[in-house]
Formats: C-alpha cells, structure tokens, sequence
C-alpha cells in the first residue's frame, strides 16, 4: 500500500508524446492535481512534407501554460536540475516513448506510475495495442502500475478489460483505451492521494513481450490462414499498414473481412473473384474479403471504386509475397 498522507493535491509531472496520451492529460489538468510540468519528446518531422511541429501533448500544455521539458538526454543535468526543480509528488506516465533511467525515478515523492495498454503481464512493451490485434486477442485493456527500471515489470495498481471487435483496426482500439486509461489513472492518482492504493506484483510466468513495430512487418504472407492475415491488417492499421504487390506494383490493404471456404486449385494469393463490391483472394488457409485497398502514391480507394479502374481477371491476378533480398 501507497501512503501519501492525504497530500491535498499531488503535484504531478506528466510524461508522453502521441495522442494516446492527451486524454490522461486533459483528465489530469481538470483535477484538483496541479500539473506542475510536461515531459515529452523533442519535436520531430511529420508528415509527407516532413516539416518540424509540436506534438500534441506539447501543444496542449503550452495551450494551458504549462512548463515543458523535451529532453534530448534524460539523464543529462540540463534536464534532471529543471525537473528537480519543479518539486514533482508524482509523476504520471502514458505512451512517453522512452524507458525512464533511476535519476529520473527517484526524484518524485512518490515515484512514477503508468497507463499501459495491456491487460499485464501480457503485452509488455512499445506496441501492446497492435500486437493484441495480431496475435487475435479477444480481449484488452488498461493498467495502470509503477514505473520501475525493467521494462513494464512494476506492480500494478488497476485495470479494466476491454474486449476486441473482430473488425475494429488498432486505430480505434487506442482512440477508446486513451479514454478509459484516463478515467482510471484519475481514480489511482486519488487512491495515492487518501493513502488508500494497493500495488499487486505481476505473475512473471504468464509475461509476453509487445516489441516496437517495422515497415517490414506490413507485407503479407498469403500462405497464412486468412483469420492471420485480417488480423495483420487490421493490427497494423494507422501504421505502417499491411501491403502486397500486384503486378508488380505495392499497394496497401486498409480493410478485409475473413470468411468463405477455400477454392480448390487456387494458389495464396490468387484473387478469385473480382466484380462489384468484391475482391476475394485465398490464402493457405480459407479466402480474405478485401475492402479497401491504396495503390501506392494515390488515394485510399473501395473495391469497386478500385476495380472500375484496375480491373482483374480472376484465376489469372495473384498478389506476390516477394523473397527477401540478399
């Protein structure tokens, strides 16, 4: 158990960078919890045109008047002295990005804790949400636990389960875990303040690992059953998005729907139907509906919008797993 003694409102120092992050921050500011600072992660290149912005944690707490700290170096002076400074009770951390050396975990009253995406043990890691979504998860969640030097290893304080849609992308996966990883950061935070929060170990046994993702990771291989590869997509989806080659050419497949009993003779990968709203390819195991697909450097297109102008001779069109190159 965590007691705080009834502090009337922890200062609080948050960490994070995407947008997963903002609807902790937004729950924190409107507390009774003063938000003393911001950490997040140094402005970068976005978008085609790479051009440097702000993230939108540090949009939103400059839009409050927030102090922000991007550090380069999280054990560097330069950043340890102003954090210090700012004389943290607790330090918040959703999505940040960057593991946490103990220079900085020492220096809040009452260490750092977490909103992690995963139900843990399972998912530890950079990319709980689509990993979840690859492996066909049937269920999620948040869990909100203390930050310590091993990666995702703290004891945890709570959680909530969220169960998967067999269609939903990963996209709105974390657009809904954001929301409810701020409600119950919110309700940790005042379990802290009243002395009241309990802290569980994780059973070690039962740990899976989330490792960051790859481009590389997107393209398909159709000699996976088609419950695989729908999950790929659906998995991968905002980014880097699952792709194949036909004729040649990447395209990137946005929407599938598994579903429909194998045609015999029909190698993976070989579009069996292609007509209207259908696009049909097998797969080594049963046949995937596609629904949306992107021909590379051009707009996200529906199937027939697609086939109207890319038409295709079933049996005869087949989309290609390259072999890796030497």
């Amino acid at each position: 158990m965590v007691s705080t003694g009834s502090i009337p409102g922890m200062r609080i120092v948050f960490f994070g960078s995407p947008q997963f992050a903002v609807p902790t921050l937004e729950r924190l500011i409107a507390s009774s919890h003063p938000v003393v600072g911001v950490v997040t992660q140094p402005d970068r290149p976005r978008g085609r045109g790479q051009m440097i912005g702000e993230g939108p944690v540090r949009a939103l707490a400059r839009a409050h008047g927030i102090p922000v700290l991007q550090p380069e170096r999280l054990k560097a002076p330069e950043f340890l002295q102003p954090f210090a400074a700012l004389s943290p009770d607790l330090g918040v951390v959703a999505a940040y990005g960057r593991i946490l050396p103990e220079d900085v975990l020492r220096i809040p009253r009452f260490g750092l804790i977490n909103v992690h995406a995963s139900l843990l043990p399972r998912w530890r890691g950079a990319a709980p949400i689509e990993r979840a979504m690859i492996a066909g998860d049937t269920e999620t969640g948040i869990t909100i636990m203390r930050v310590v030097q091993a990666l995702d290893a703290g004891p945890t304080f709570a959680s909530v389960v969220r169960p998967i849609g067999a269609d939903e992308t990963a996209e709105e996966l974390d657009r809904d875990l954001a929301s409810m990883g701020a409600a119950l950061l919110l309700q940790v935070v005042h379990r802290m303040q009243e002395g009241s929060a309990e802290e569980t170990a994780q059973d070690d046994r039962l740990v899976t690992y989330a490792p960051r993702l790859t481009k590389e990771e997107g393209l398909i291989n159709w000699q996976e059953p088609a419950t695989a590869i729908h999950n790929k997509v659906r998995g991968l989806h905002p980014w880097p998005h699952a792709f194949s080659f036909l004729g040649g050419r990447r395209y990137i497949i946005l929407r599938t729907s598994p579903g429909g009993r194998d045609v015999p003779d029909a190698e993976p990968g070989t579009v069996v139907a292609a007509a209207g709203d259908q696009m049909i390819v097998a797969t080594g195991n049963g046949l995937v509906r596609i629904l949306e697909i992107q021909p590379e450097g051009r707009r996200a297109m529906t199937v027939r919008q697609f086939l109207a102008g890319h038409p295709l001779r079933p049996g005869a069109a087949r989309f290609e797993t390259p072999a890796p190159q030497s």
